[in-house]
């Protein structure tokens, strides 16, 4: 939401720009969450048959055996590292969202009104 309206109200537009950050934001972690749901079990217990065919390069263990004692928390690490550098991408974009709908303050220099 990079475009808010400006003749709706601030606080309908602060709504929908929270309302947008935090759909974005589940978004996200129900995607990482999906794929680490697949790799965790998947991986390491329903596919483990099929991927013991290959090996781990340079250790001759059984790609399914590596997926169920080690990949599965190496690609969970992964996942957090991701997780980081996509949402610090959303931050920025929602906070430039949330500054174009922010009350701008009078500049005090050019100020030319009557004083107390």
């Amino acid at each position: 939401m990079s475009d808010p309206d400006p003749t709706s109200h601030p606080f309908d537009q602060e709504a929908a720009i929270l309302s947008s950050y935090w759909r974005g934001n589940l978004r996200l972690m129900g995607l990482l969450l999906l794929i680490w749901a697949i790799v965790g079990p998947g991986c390491g217990i329903l596919f483990a048959d099929f991927l013991n065919q290959f090996t781990l390069p340079g250790t001759h263990y059984p790609l399914g055996f590596w997926f169920a004692q080690q990949g599965s928390i190496v690609v969970f690490v992964i996942l957090i590292l991701v997780y980081a550098v996509l949402m610090n991408q959303h931050d920025k974009r929602h906070h430039a969202d949330r500054e174009a709908i922010a009350p701008k303050a009078p500049d005090p220099e050019h100020y030319h009104g009557s004083g107390i």
